[in-house]
């Protein structure tokens, strides 16, 4: 591929972060190998991407797709009908739009555009962010040219000869966090001499972690520990909340600036955000989800707690303990180096460019 030449590329994928901002990462990666890209993305309607993705300054067509409902429900009888519009809709945009290769990462949109791209003989790859593959990438994974992911033993979901270990691609500007640190501080309106725990529980929220923080709030201040905690925009509690040293967001745009000035992360064990905090090496306490498939997350938390990287709180226990446990990682210096250490080895800070690299790969072929 010629670095004069110019490139279009279509990504899709979405629905959560952990789908959105490794997608976002790889298209600034795309940038920066490239003299002349033009990137397009495309979501579903309705779904997180359609704001996220303009905010990071890049075009999105949204598709008319979701998932079908766990429940018995009405919604489920559409579906059919949105997996063709939808498709269709991709084929139409591959037509106008002529791209040299597409990026699915994962969400139904990725699914109906990455389909309607191994129709046409587009080059095709998809990105598997989890130990446990998710459906839409398991369809698609004998028709595309290539599948990247983060975890090994992967092979039991996907053809061992299309596997690519590329790690899970993260934002650039979470690279070097800790040059932002006094100006985090005066961002977010903290003190630069108290102690600061971040708290993230994914961007649609986490009820059970929320719910524990916000119990534990007096504990904190007595304490004189200052929190920063992203509540997802699901927790009308946290409306509520006036108290000093408490800095309550539904949503962190900045992550750079609040990893920067953490001492202490709780956090959900999606596999974007042990990616992030393998690269910002930070103390962190994981509290897995219980409502994902196969009980991916537990088994995240677990390959990490298992050399000392992080600490677990389960979900069903953190109302009694998460507090109180976060508190003692606050006070214990020596604990937290360990932690730091250890998760750091489980850093790929050049992801995204091993997706380009096989992005590279597959136009050429």
């Amino acid at each position: 591929m010629s670095a004069d030449k110019k490139y279009k590329i279509i990504i899709s994928g979405g629905g959560t972060g952990g789908h959105i901002y490794p997608a976002i990462a790889v298209a600034q990666a795309l940038q920066k190998k490239f003299n002349q890209v033009e990137i397009l993305f495309v979501g579903a309607k309705g779904r997180m991407e359609m704001e996220k993705v303009p905010k990071a300054g890049y075009p999105i067509i949204g598709l008319w797709i979701s998932g079908l409902q766990r429940s018995l429900s009405v919604k489920n009888l559409l579906f059919p009908f949105k997996v063709i519009i939808s498709v269709w809709k991709s084929l139409s945009i591959i037509r106008s739009y002529k791209p040299d290769a597409v990026i699915g990462f994962g969400g139904y949109a990725s699914g109906a555009m990455v389909y309607a791209a191994t129709l046409k003989k587009i080059p095709a790859i998809i990105h598997e962010q989890n130990s446990f593959a998710g459906i839409t990438n398991k369809i698609l994974k004998n028709r595309v040219n290539s599948i990247c992911v983060a975890y090994d033993n992967m092979g039991r979901f996907f053809p061992e000869r299309k596997l690519i270990k590329t790690g899970n691609p993260i934002r650039m500007d979470l690279l070097e966090v800790d040059k932002n640190k006094s100006v985090a501080y005066a961002h977010f309106g903290l003190s630069e001499n108290k102690k600061t725990v971040l708290v993230i529980g994914g961007s649609l929220g986490a009820r059970t972690i929320n719910e524990s923080i916000f119990e534990g709030l007096h504990e904190f201040a007595k304490h004189d520990i200052q929190v920063l905690w992203q509540t997802g925009k699901n927790f009308s509690a946290s409306t509520t909340v006036t108290q000093e040293g408490i800095k309550v967001t539904s949503f962190i745009y900045e992550m750079n600036l609040a990893y920067a000035i953490a001492d202490v992360v709780i956090s959900r064990a999606g596999a974007l955000s042990i990616a992030e905090l393998a690269q910002v090496r930070k103390p962190v306490i994981l509290v897995p989800s219980p409502n994902v498939a196969e009980n991916h997350q537990m088994k995240n938390a677990l390959s990490l707690v298992e050399l000392d990287a992080a600490v677990l709180v389960e979900d069903k226990d953190a109302k009694g303990n998460l507090v109180s446990t976060c508190i003692a990682l606050v006070q214990n210096d020596i604990k937290q180096v360990q932690l730091k250490n250890n998760i750091a080895t489980f850093a790929i800070p050049d992801a995204a460019d091993r997706i380009v690299q096989e992005v590279v790969r597959v136009i050429k072929h």
